[in-house]
């Protein structure tokens, strides 16, 4: 019993340094390159989150198959492939990753003296971009994040060794849609903690990089379910 207990803790804990990692390097690198107003920014910050993910696929991936995403894990629930106690539990732990990392982002930033376009990596709608426009492209690319991430890693017609790859991938090209828009969150835990250190707008906005990652997660898995036979 106490052999499960700690098996279970290290999926847990391997959520909670995945996330700690794809927020710390994924934000760090659009607080530590001017925020993402140029071409070669906005390419940048994509290919962080997208090589993050993809660094931790293949660290941690076959501990607790790499989620570091609450969407994520909720579609992997709702296509039966997890109980309801691991997912809460992962989300929880992604949750409090994902705070980690930007704790460390927030005492980084205020030890140098320098002007950011960003201070934490938080995200909401752009300029000129409607509250609702923002919620449906989170939507649609957490969507098309989750449904990679599903049929990627699918026991009979995933994508194997090169699952980290496709994932990773998708994510840098979600990333270069969805940035001018909103940001790019398309992961719950990557918004939540950010705006807690930013406020204002961030923190006015959260509902919707909350509520649309996680419809569109659960969206995808109805799909997949649908599809894959």
């Amino acid at each position: 019993m106490l052999n499960l207990k700690f098996t279970e803790m290290k999926k847990y804990f391997a959520e909670m340094i995945g996330t700690m990692v794809l927020v710390l390097l994924g934000c760090g690198s659009a607080i530590f390159n001017g925020g993402c107003g140029t071409t070669a920014q906005v390419l940048t910050v994509a290919s962080a989150f997208g090589l993050s993910v993809v660094a931790m696929a293949y660290a941690i991936g076959g501990v607790s198959g790499c989620h570091i995403n609450p969407a994520i894990t909720l579609g992997v629930f709702l296509s039966g492939r997890m109980s309801g106690k691991d997912a809460g539990m992962y989300i929880l732990f992604q949750v409090i990753g994902a705070f980690i990392g930007s704790a460390i982002l927030f005492a980084l930033v205020n030890g140098i003296n320098i002007d950011y376009a960003t201070t934490t990596g938080a995200n909401a709608c752009g300029e000129g971009v409607s509250v609702w426009a923002g919620f449906l492209a989170e939507l649609v690319g957490t969507f098309i994040f989750v449904l990679v991430v599903l049929g990627a890693t699918d026991s009979e017609k995933g994508a194997g060794a090169f699952a980290g790859l496709a994932i990773g991938l998708s994510l840098i090209l979600i990333h270069i849609v969805l940035i001018p828009i909103t940001g790019t969150s398309v992961n719950p835990a990557r918004s939540f903690a950010p705006a807690l250190f930013e406020g204002g707008k961030a923190m006015s906005q959260l509902w919707i990089f909350i509520v649309a990652p996680l419809a569109g997660g659960a969206l995808s898995a109805a799909v997949w379910k649908a599809v894959k036979n």
